[in-house]
């Protein structure tokens, strides 16, 4: 069965925390198989026979608001899909080395034109973007309390929701589901 990995946004952020194990027994709950979680920001990898990741985010979506009370809005990949992303140098090495932090930022579906001239307009000192597939690399030159951009600054020239992860994060995840 082929694995993916969910990455859901607002999870042990603020008001909502959710356990691991709760969050683990709500994807069994759903007849996915090896589940498994990493750290608590809401990294789920888990198994499963039916494809095609808008499928599995609504069905994901819907059963975690009914069971939470709020909604989570999840972003799936498989291993593969977040090898190439690791793999993808939206920056060189040089300068990532060279910077605070690289975020990688998940969306559902690719972003519109206007949407990727929004977000590389938000593009400064201490923030600068690359908008590849249904992600956005986030090259972060100083610390969030340093920087200009925030991720809600870049979720609104999205105009889509959003969950980001830092490039180790994902390097790890594809990692285990590799």
């Amino acid at each position: 069965m082929p694995k993916h990995v969910a990455l859901l946004r607002a999870i042990n952020v603020g008001r909502h925390t959710v356990k691991m194990d709760r969050l683990r027994s709500l994807f069994e709950a759903l007849s996915f198989d090896d589940v498994s979680t990493f750290i608590a920001s809401g990294n789920v990898l888990f198994t499963t026979a039916r494809a095609g990741s808008p499928g599995l985010e609504s069905k994901i979506e819907r059963h975690l608001e009914g069971a939470l009370g709020f909604q989570v809005a999840t972003f799936v990949r498989t291993p593969a899909e977040l090898a190439a992303i690791v793999q993808h140098d939206a920056f060189s090495p040089a300068i990532v080395r060279n910077a605070h932090a690289l975020w990688i930022s998940f969306l559902k579906t690719p972003p519109t034109a206007e949407a990727r001239d929004r977000v590389m307009a938000l593009a400064c000192a201490t923030d600068d973007f690359r908008v590849h597939g249904r992600e956005v690399h986030w090259l972060r030159r100083a610390t969030s309390n340093e920087a200009i951009v925030s991720g809600a600054a870049l979720e609104k020239a999205i105009g889509a929701p959003m969950t980001a992860r830092n490039i180790t994060t994902v390097r790890k995840l594809a990692a285990l589901g590799g």
